[in-house]
């Protein structure tokens, strides 16, 4: 079966995970989940129990969770090394370093404004402390990935890959939160113009936005949430 990637909106990560899935060049199907909506729909839990996005039906039917586990399913399949390198080489080694970091640490520290901003009842003094938590939180991981940047046009080498991918899923949280201006780090901010003009970030970004677009020609369409629940669910 054409695998099929279940990414969020909005402001998902999963939107790098689109632009990494065209980037590869291969058949995929999408389905779209509302965060704030049917995510949490009891229904869900049968996919993700964690109730979280992305997740992601094989072609062999099996359904994958986490960033990183997606990640390395599209790795191992990408023989012609479109968006990863060779094993056992450096470049191999330098992208999963900045993945794992973008996925962790990086990722993580939004966590606290996420809790602020979604609390059911606001409590101020606790939205308060989650959000100096969170904005110093952000602002210590973009120096850390503003220091492990070498140089160029992408994290690494002169093409996109998936730490690419990854990253600029989350990176316009920095703006969504209202953290600080890119402009602070200026490697990070050229890697992020250059992803942001990309045609599979653009088409990646238009379809979490609703719109219909065709992009490469790899997208095979999207699939209602409730068939793919019904055919994959536990």
């Amino acid at each position: 079966m054409t695998p099929i990637l279940v990414y969020g909106f909005p402001s998902g990560s999963s939107m790098g995970l689109i632009a990494a899935l065209e980037w590869l060049g291969k058949p995929y199907r999408l389905c779209r989940v509302d965060m704030f909506g049917e995510m949490h729909d009891p229904a869900y839990a049968k996919l993700n129990p964690r109730i979280e996005t992305p997740a992601f039906i094989t072609d062999q039917g099996d359904v994958l969770t986490e960033t990183m586990a997606i990640a390395a399913w599209l790795e191992t399949r990408d023989t012609e090394r479109r968006i990863s390198f060779d094993p056992l080489t450096r470049d191999a080694d330098r992208m999963h370093q900045l993945m794992a970091f973008i996925n962790t640490g990086f990722t993580g520290a939004f966590s606290p404004l996420w809790a602020a901003m979604e609390m059911e009842v606001a409590e101020p003094a606790v939205q308060a402390a989650w959000q100096k938590l969170g904005m110093e939180g952000v602002l210590d991981r973009h120096d850390k990935l503003e220091s492990l940047i070498e140089g160029g046009p992408y994290l690494l080498g002169d093409r996109p890959t998936l730490a690419d991918g990854i990253l600029i899923g989350v990176a316009r949280w920095l703006e969504f939160h209202n953290v600080a201006e890119i402009a602070r780090w200026p490697k990070i901010a050229a890697i992020r113009q250059v992803l942001e003009a990309d045609p599979a970030v653009v088409f990646a970004t238009g379809l979490e936005n609703g719109e219909h677009l065709h992009g490469s020609g790899f997208c095979q369409g999207h699939v209602a949430l409730a068939d793919v629940i019904e055919k994959c669910g536990a």
